[in-house]
């Protein structure tokens, strides 16, 4: 299996990329395709004595701003380590693409490079979240801020497919993002895919209030990427702030009381770290497509590779499809 990894997207770029994709390399068994200066890469690597081996490098100088247009990564940025990832994904040189750079870039490149799935209307970032059970996924958390109800729907049977093959999950659960339980509650938009999404086929438990999201109640959570991603803000907000919280608290505990906390403290931090996943997955490329932390280190993209990995063992660009040509086929019945 091969993954591409743009080499230069993010905050800690390069050095942090070369050693999760070091650790991939060795953990995971894949190979890996870097695109970015190959000077500069090979510079890094032997300045921190990070082995090459299982990496390859595709050389290109420029690299994304992160301030630039998102559009442009099909203009002017098309010589970009993300362009040429991209790129290469597309012509088949590896299975699946991960970048910590621009979100609004990637999800275009991704559209107009790598293509959509046939039938998808728009590509969703979806993260996937920590809850009180297990974790959910937040689909769409920022791309599409003005949605109709039949993207939705097809946002729900992507979440559906990825959580199956990517998290193992049976029959996922689907919640409808809403102010309210009730089917009569929302905007046009609401009350239309509750309708829709009744009539899918998909295991559809009803609206969920923003309230609920922390108990995981279901484990796809539908909503357009406005809300999505003031959802996904506030929701890494709040980690922020309670992680802050209890190291206060323990600071003025006594050695023994704080001891008998830690496991369970270090716990529940792994459970709220972003590292531990990787990164977003882009649902509704042809190929897998993910969206790691702008501020990620060697052990998120370790994870967003891992991550990768996942999605192509699942095949789930594949099951996608499936899903979307079948629900296409019933709704001409």
């Amino acid at each position: 299996m091969i993954i591409i990894v743009d080499a230069f997207g993010g905050d800690n770029a390069p050095l942090e990329v070369l050693k999760g994709c070091q650790e991939a390399v060795a953990k995971l068994g894949v190979n890996i395709i870097l695109t970015g200066s190959s000077q500069k890469l090979k510079d890094c690597a032997s300045a921190n004595e990070i082995s090459l081996d299982g990496m390859e490098i595709e050389h290109t100088d420029d690299v994304f701003d992160i301030h630039e247009e998102p559009k442009e990564i099909i203009k002017s940025g098309k010589n970009t380590s993300m362009a040429l990832g991209l790129k290469l994904l597309a012509d088949g040189r590896g299975d699946a693409f991960v970048s910590a750079g621009s979100t609004g870039a990637l999800v275009m490149g991704a559209t107009f490079i790598v293509k959509r799935i046939k039938g998808i209307k728009r590509i969703a970032p979806s993260p996937v979240l920590p809850a009180d059970k297990g974790s959910f996924l937040l689909t769409d958390a920022g791309a599409n801020t003005e949605c109709r109800p039949e993207m939705l729907v097809q946002f729900a049977v992507m979440g559906s497919a990825y959580m199956e093959k990517v998290m193992g999950i049976d029959k996922p659960k689907v919640g409808l993002l809403n102010i309210g339980a009730e089917d009569s509650k929302g905007r046009e938009l609401e009350i239309e895919t509750y309708k829709l999404l009744q009539q899918s086929g998909l295991n559809f438990i009803g609206n969920i209030e923003a309230r609920e999201l922390p108990k995981g109640e279901c484990h796809v959570v539908v909503t357009d990427g406005f809300t999505g991603n003031i959802a996904l803000k506030l929701y890494e907000g709040m980690g922020s702030f309670f992680s802050k919280k209890m190291k206060w608290i323990f600071s003025g505990a006594g050695t023994l009381g704080a001891l008998f906390s830690l496991s369970k403290i270090k716990l529940l931090k792994k459970q709220m770290d972003y590292k531990e996943v990787g990164g977003s997955a882009l649902l509704g490329v042809k190929k897998p497509v993910i969206k790691a932390h702008g501020s990620s280190d060697a052990k998120a993209f370790y994870n967003a590779v891992r991550q990768a990995a996942k999605c192509v063992e699942g095949n789930v660009a594949g099951e996608i499809e499936k899903y979307v040509s079948t629900m296409a086929a019933v709704s001409k019945e």
